[in-house]
């Protein structure tokens, strides 16, 4: 094999993965993503998600980063990453809402003998520039692109993808005490979602309308095929490893429209050496409610008058307690140890406080740190990313860097954007 090129060398190119190329990748990876999935299981899972609404017709895209030796018709991989194309809305200022495209960007990997090179770094480069009108439609945009770094916030960063606001709150699943008092939750399986996700897209257009901020506001859309993406892999790895299907996906609060209050989430496991990271994700939480129409996160001023300022705050506060407690109740009852909330607002908060006391948001500058890369006018220092939910679970991001090595555990959120 000749030597390895230098990283900025004019033989180097970034190109879509044919088959194969893509099916080695997946091997390489195997050994550290694939967590407690025998390698078999790992490459069936991933075949499996290739063929859901999210990810099929194009609407997955596997990149490589190639070397090709002058005079050869050969090209090596030297590595590789994934960008799905998603739906999101755009508000600028006090312009109206607009669907557009966005780009998740994940499973961002180098074999480790191609580390410390650079050729991450070059990968970055070149596909947050190729990104940019790809994939679009007729009369569409590409607004902008995202990813979820497990590297801290500089690598990304100097590549052009700013690093956002990135906190969440943590149960543990089991209380000692359950608040009296709320309101009964039903649970949710998955022919559920469907209505609810329209519900709640038409929710989000109406509150970002509704937005005065002088920001451009941006926000990925929490559609079904986002969520059936999650259970599909859910569903896979829970008869891979407990033989047993996660039938309930979620919980709500009320029956009748414009009262309701409802989560959705997914269940993530580490190897059995590591299941104290076992974690129930809530991927979203809507509340119908006015009184939560603020996108305020938790601890800011706007926030704060989100706390004080609604007489239906009470309500909400009960509302999210009894889908936190139902959240807990389905992570024990799989020995899960945590249920995890991304980005609460203040009336969240004051839920998790209800349920378990003295509950903090943790504010991340190392791993899941929410980065997105701005196309559209303007600066991305201009923009307000809201409604920033796990949009998809993803490996360990992999860079050229000195690597954060997470052994056997294949299931660390980045939470591959996407």
């Amino acid at each position: 094999m000749s030597s390895l090129p230098d990283a900025n060398s004019s033989e180097i190119s970034l190109v879509v993965a044919t088959p194969s190329e893509n099916l080695a990748q997946t091997h390489a990876n195997s050994v550290e993503w694939r967590g407690a999935l025998s390698l078999d299981a790992y490459l069936k899972r991933e075949a499996l998600l290739l063929t859901q609404d999210l990810t099929r017709d194009n609407g997955l895209t596997a990149w490589m980063l190639v070397h090709t030796p002058p005079g050869s018709s050969e090209r090596r991989v030297l590595c590789g990453c994934e960008s799905i194309r998603k739906r999101a809305l755009v508000k600028s200022g006090k312009g109206v809402v607009r669907e557009v495209v966005a780009h998740g960007v994940a499973s961002v990997f180098c074999e480790e003998s191609r580390r410390g090179r650079g050729y991450a770094g070059r990968m970055m480069e070149l596909l947050g520039e190729r990104l940019e009108g790809w994939g679009k439609g007729e009369g569409q945009e590409v607004a902008f692109s995202a990813l979820w770094s497990d590297i801290g916030k500089n690598f990304y960063a100097a590549r052009g993808w700013k690093a956002m606001p990135s906190a969440h709150i943590a149960l543990p699943a089991e209380s000692i005490a359950t608040p009296t008092g709320l309101p009964l939750s039903s649970p949710l399986k998955a022919s559920d979602l469907a209505p609810l996700c329209k519900a709640d897209e038409a929710l989000l257009r109406s509150r970002l309308a509704k937005q005065s901020s002088p920001k451009t506001t941006v926000a990925l859309l929490p559609d079904l095929r986002t969520f059936d993406w999650h259970h599909a892999r859910e569903d896979f790895i829970a008869m891979e490893l407990h033989s047993r299907n996660p039938e309930i996906k979620g919980a709500i609060v009320g029956t009748e429209e414009g009262k309701r209050a409802w989560c959705i989430w997914t269940k993530v496991w580490t190897n059995p050496s590591e299941k104290a990271d076992d974690t129930l994700h809530i991927l979203r939480l809507v509340v119908e409610d006015a009184a939560y129409d603020s996108f305020a996160a938790a601890g800011s001023s706007t926030s704060k008058s989100q706390v004080n300022g609604h007489a239906g705050k009470d309500n909400v506060v009960q509302q999210i307690s009894a889908l936190l407690v139902a959240a807990q109740h389905e992570a024990k009852d799989w020995g899960m140890q945590h249920v995890e909330l991304w980005n609460p607002t203040a009336l969240a908060l004051e839920a998790a406080n209800a349920v378990i006391p003295e509950t903090k948001v943790v504010a991340r500058e190392k791993e899941s740190i929410c980065s997105l890369r701005w196309y559209g006018e303007g600066s991305g220092e201009d923009v307000d990313w809201v409604c920033n939910f796990i949009t998809v679970i993803v490996q360990i991001l992999s860079a050229d860097i000195t690597p954060l090595h997470f052994p056997n555990n294949e299931f660390k959120v980045t939470r591959r954007v996407e």
